[in-house]
């Protein structure tokens, strides 16, 4: 269940030294020591934390305390956009320094294969080896001694004992040997591993920063600046310095630097970095316009109506990140897995040594170099990776189409959906009315009657007026302004157009008037079986006031409403309607939406208090449900459904309870959003197997010798490669509805 967001105040703070599940979970328990924090959350993939705690005095620098004690180093904002825009090889010297150290202590092996014996001298070996496991190793040192000093285990410590221990055999080895013999040594082995294990984090940074890649591109579309209208003319200032009220000016081909309202000139702005949407749309004076979006040909002024966090792009990127520091679920048990695993691997080592040494009677040498094995290949790297790896490529591709996943349990939650509820108004529908039907009386013009009551509506704010008004222009009617219009509130309007006084109002006014509606009786009545809302249009003669025509209104659905319903019941899943409308007019628009009333797809009469019991009653038998919805009174069933999925052009009521939202009133995008759910809990599934594959089948191998240290090493670092490997693969997603469109941005 979605819960509202806490008023408690939060922070992100970056973490630099970790490098497995065990040093994320050991930092994690060090910072809900702190006093007074309420939750903490660490994430391996993104080397951060997020913290909740209440209020209090130097709460910062006590939490950055905590993470630089628990032998970890805390980072500035600052520090961590530097690691994110760093270069693909960035970090990369040491990898080199060891592979060229390293090379010429595999070559003999190498040349064993082929009968040739290239043995380097031991002194050799000792000079290239040494440097390796002492410079290039020093960081596996260092983190696996604060480890000791915090009584827990991670994967330094098991590359630290392993590497030194295959040193240390090899110097023994070689200060006992007999005068005038060559001993086989070992310093290949470790120095060969600490350079696969750098390797392979080098790896695995690299592809930590193709997964931040959404957050990156939307932290670029902010400009630096913007042109100000001030006393003096047109100036340009920093975006910081722009303040609620100001005018902007933005040029052709410019993003607009923040929210605002415009207020001269038309244009056409490309907003798919918000909706997904690679079509641009038109904007006049008083439409909306969001930062970050781009303007098209024309010249414009806006008022500026938010800026700096309150802007949508802020909350967009805000959004993304809240899911990506996020930890899901399914993450609790590897993390359970991990504050055990090192210390039971320590304990399978050990036994390995024995049990070469005492029951086959192994060389120590041999035992030592098994039992090395064991320390090597049990990283528990990948297990760390597998979940926020594949949470951040997921959320930020569904970012890239417009789906703002909030929470991580919601993205893990949505696969499971048996049952998406939608609220009918705004979400399946239009929202707005439109004229349906102009019933004129016998004899009368149907063309003259719409272009007289266009009239005398064109200059009403009233949505069913404003339905006659488009209705006219769109059969390109031209009409003048109406005389002596007066207004009577909750019942119509009446006025003269042309010479002619003409009411245009509910028919219960008509009533009240005296109008006799006898002649079109039957006809209105199934115009609202039919779940239109009817009115009349009089006109006042000599005679009184006589009957003209009956006008029909109704909503229509969303374009594509009908295929995406269609898309949820081929994935198995029940799609529903609830609405506030009475029966006839909610299951007629229902079988126009392709929903089956039957089969009790159609929720009538539903007061908006009642929609959260609603939604609490079809979870009833373990049913996985889903509420999509975009209004004040839609907030409670969002926030009460297992996933709650807000259109983005609805309120932020609902867009704060909801766990998912949807920055286009497309419906197409609830199916979009299930299917990166179900695609992205696969991808941890496949992680999780192959991360705990690789310690499950390594381990007893290593144990009982079928794998050297060398080939250990590289199966460890293997194992986190393939798994950030296969949670990138998320970033070549494409929404099942937008198959056919170019992707936003491209082009």
């Amino acid at each position: 269940m979605n819960t509202p967001e806490t008023t408690s105040p939060s922070i992100d703070i970056g973490i630099g030294g970790m490098t497995c599940a065990s040093c994320s979970s050991r930092v994690e328990r060090a910072l809900k020591k702190v006093p007074g924090v309420q939750e903490a959350t660490v994430n391996l993939a993104t080397e951060s934390a997020r913290i909740t705690f209440a209020a209090g005095e130097q709460m910062e620098a006590r939490l950055r305390r905590a993470v630089r004690d628990a032998g970890y180093e805390p980072r500035t904002p600052a520090q961590m956009d530097a690691a994110d825009d760093a270069s693909p090889w960035a970090g990369f010297a040491p990898v080199a320094i060891g592979l060229v150290l390293s090379a010429p202590l595999v070559l003999p092996m190498l040349g064993d294969l082929f009968g040739q014996h290239w043995m380097l001298p031991a002194w050799v070996q000792f000079m290239l080896a040494t440097p390796v496991q002492f410079i290039l190793g020093a960081r596996f040192y260092k983190a696996g001694w604060h480890a000791l000093l915090a009584l827990t285990g991670n994967m330094d410590l098991l590359v630290a004992i392993g590497t030194t221990a295959g040193w240390a055999l090899s110097m023994w080895l070689w200060l006992t040997a007999a005068p005038g013999t060559s001993p086989h040594l070992y310093f290949e082995g470790s120095a060969v591993v600490v350079t696969l294990v750098l390797l392979g984090k080098f790896l695995e940074a690299r592809a930590k920063r193709q997964t931040t890649t959404a957050i990156r591109a939307l932290h670029a579309l902010r400009p630096d600046v913007a042109h100000l209208i001030g006393l003096d003319g047109e100036m340009e200032v920093p975006v910081a310095e722009v303040m609620v009220g100001d005018r902007i000016v933005v040029k052709p081909g410019e993003r607009f630097p923040v929210d605002g309202a415009l207020l001269e000139g038309q244009t056409q702005v490309d907003e798919s970095m918000l909706t997904g949407e690679p079509l641009p749309v038109p904007r006049e004076p008083g439409d909306k316009l969001t930062g970050g979006s781009i303007n098209g040909e024309g010249r414009v002024v806006l008022q500026v109506t938010a800026v700096g966090s309150e802007t949508v792009l802020s909350r967009i990127i805000r959004l993304v990140e809240d899911a990506q520091a996020a930890k899901a679920p399914i993450q609790r048990l590897v993390d359970q897995v991990a504050a055990v695993f090192v210390p039971v691997v320590l304990v399978v080592s050990l036994v390995t040594l024995l049990t070469w040494l005492w029951w086959a009677g192994a060389p120590f040498e041999t035992a030592v170099i098994h039992a090395v094995a064991v320390l090597v290949i049990a990283c528990p790297c990948a297990l760390g990776l597998a979940t926020p790896a594949a949470i951040m490529a997921g959320t930020g591709v569904a970012a890239k189409y417009g789906i703002l996943i909030k929470d991580a349990q919601a993205l893990e939650l949505a696969h499971k959906v048996d049952i998406v509820a939608f609220d009918k108004t705004g979400t399946l529908t239009l929202g707005r009315p439109i004229l349906t039907a102009l019933v004129p009386v016998e004899g009368a013009d149907e063309a003259e009657l719409l272009m007289a009551a266009a009239s005398l509506q064109s200059g009403s704010e009233h949505p069913l007026a404003r339905a006659v008004v488009a209705a006219a222009k769109a059969k390109e009617m031209t009409f003048g302004a109406p005389d002596n219009v007066r207004a009577v509130p909750g019942r119509g309007s009446e006025g003269e157009v042309d010479g002619r006084s003409f009411l245009i109002g509910s028919l219960r006014w008509m009533e009240e008037l005296g109008v006799a509606l006898r002649p079109l009786a039957a006809r209105a009545t199934e115009l609202q079986q039919q779940g239109a809302t009817v009115s009349a249009m009089a006109e006042r003669t000599t005679d009184g006031l006589v009957l003209r025509a009956l006008m029909a209104f109704g909503d229509e659905p969303k374009p594509g409403a009908q295929a995406a319903l269609a898309a949820l019941r081929a994935r198995g899943i029940k799609p529903m309607m609830i609405s506030g409308d009475n029966r006839g007019a909610a299951e007629a628009m229902a079988r126009r939406l392709g929903l089956r009333p039957e089969d009790g797809e159609v929720m009538a009469e539903v007061l908006p208090g009642d929609k959260a019991a609603l939604v609490a009653k079809l979870k009833q038998g373990g049913k996985t449900v889903a509420m999509v919805g975009d209004g004040v009174n839609d907030a409670p069933a969002l926030a009460a459904a297992d996933v709650g999925l807000a259109m983005g052009n609805g309120t932020d009521v609902a867009m704060h309870a909801a766990g998912i939202t949807l920055m286009r009133g497309d419906v197409g995008l609830v199916a979009a959003a299930l299917d990166i759910s179900d695609r992205t809990v696969a991808k941890i599934r496949q992680n999780l197997f192959w991360a705990f594959a690789y310690n499950v089948a390594g381990i007893p191998l290593a144990a009982l010798g079928y794998l050297n240290p060398v080939v250990a090493g590289a199966a460890m670092a293997l194992s986190s490669v393939s798994v950030m490997s296969n949670a990138l693969l998320l970033k070549r997603w494409r929404p099942p509805v937008c198959a056919d469109r170019q992707l936003p941005g491209a082009g």
